[in-house]
């Protein structure tokens, strides 16, 4: 059953880039341009800012040759935004959407974003105009309810699994303490994909920090010291978003006692991103607990997960087609709104469906990473969660060093 309803589709990307974003966008143009329903496909240039600024890009008459190559790159094709929608801004882009006669929208982004899809779709309810609203799901964080994964995580747990095995050989080489530190605010999946490529009881990394556990500075010099004096070696995975019994931020009170100043966000948020400030702080606690010159290096993986060219998982890459495919026919069918949401149905044969999902449900909340995934005792990740995720990446590159006999 399709719906008789006609005009213009608009479709933004929100938030931070992904590996498959672009695959998403493509998949809803693929359905679009199908349909005898959809006059103009119209892109929003840098998603709701391009919205109320009516800079659009027309998208219906692009070629299937430039749209494989535009789903196979990374990042936004569209161009992004960092706007956290109000009400007021909503009412702009219902606005401009009656102006412009647009009929289906989707929005590929994280929770957020689908927030700024349902309150755009309240306001063409109470106005009376009929707006078919959708959000794509994508985010490397992981961490939107009601999906058993999110299309962009794949491709990032995939990068960092495979960064990890690469630093693992490394610092079997030139043995020390290494940090990594990798984005997750409040939830630690991606840090927890460190874990994927690590084969032997010595392999690394050897610890794990996740947001989901509260973090104690001491302890962690503790547990370092332990690693480092049975294998000679440590490696590290921490999440940027690690936080003390109080909920406060590692990043800021590390810098408090070691009289630095962070940086704060335009949302008042401690800046964990594109900081390496977190991994050095570490470092020096590390230096200053053992009391001797040990080698200790840091690094931070922070926007290098999302966009690294050629490291797409290719189960992630069909996964966020799909959503986008979906959410187009969902619209088409006659559905007002709602979100996409993947839900794995086998682990043996691995097998997904996509179901819709109201906007409330997904909106403002957060999936974190489960307790039975985490060793909390030695702060790590049990390799249950290598079943998980292992069909989410895809098979990583095998790799062989020389033990002393």
């Amino acid at each position: 059953m399709g719906s008789d309803l006609k005009g213009n589709a608009v479709i933004g990307q929100s938030g931070g880039p992904t590996h498959v974003i672009n695959q998403s966008l493509v998949g809803c143009v693929e359905v679009l341009k199908e349909s005898a329903n959809v006059e103009k496909i119209l892109g929003a240039h840098h998603a709701v800012r391009g919205i109320i600024e009516e800079d659009f890009i027309e998208l219906q008459d692009l070629p299937q040759d430039r749209l494989d190559r535009i789903a196979e790159t990374p990042s936004a094709a569209l161009g992004s935004s960092r706007d956290k929608p109000d009400d007021a801004y909503c009412e702009k882009i219902f606005k401009v959407f009656e102006k412009h006669n647009v009929r289906f929208f989707f929005y590929a982004g994280g929770n957020d974003s689908s927030d700024t899809c349902r309150i755009v779709n309240e306001k063409a309810k109470s106005a009376g105009y009929e707006l078919h609203a959708f959000h794509i799901p994508k985010t490397i964080d992981n961490d939107l309810v009601c999906n058993d994964h999110t299309p962009g995580f794949g491709s990032a747990a995939r990068f960092v699994a495979q960064a990890f095995m690469g630093d693992n050989l490394d610092n079997r080489a030139l043995p020390g303490i290494k940090i990594n530190v990798v984005m997750g605010r409040h939830a630690g999946w991606l840090t927890a994909a460190s874990i994927l490529g690590r084969s032997g009881e010595d392999d690394g990394p050897h610890l794990v920090y996740v947001p989901e556990v509260a973090f104690d500075s001491v302890k962690f010099c503790q547990d370092v010291d332990k690693v480092y004096s049975k294998h000679g070696r440590c490696l590290i995975a921490v999440s940027e978003g690690i936080h003390d019994a109080d909920g406060n931020p590692m990043a800021a009170k590390l810098a408090e006692q070691q009289g630095h100043h962070v940086e704060k966000d335009a949302h008042g948020n401690v800046q964990l991103s594109g900081s390496g400030a977190l991994g050095d702080f570490l470092a020096q606690e590390i230096k200053n607990y053992l009391g001797k010159k040990t080698r200790v290096r840091a690094d931070t993986f922070g926007y290098l997960q999302r966009c690294m060219v050629g490291t797409a998982s290719p189960v992630d890459q069909l996964e966020a087609r799909e959503a986008g495919r979906e959410a187009a026919r969902q619209a088409l069918a006659g559905d007002f709104d709602g979100s996409i949401a993947i839900q794995r149905v086998s682990d043996n044969p691995y097998r997904v469906e996509y179901k819709r999902i109201e906007l409330s449900d997904v909106a403002a909340k957060t999936r974190t990473l489960p307790l039975d995934f985490i060793n909390t005792e030695n702060n790590n990740i049990l390799d249950s969660f290598k079943d998980y995720l292992g069909p989410i990446v895809g098979d990583l590159p095998p790799v062989e060093f020389l033990r002393a006999q």
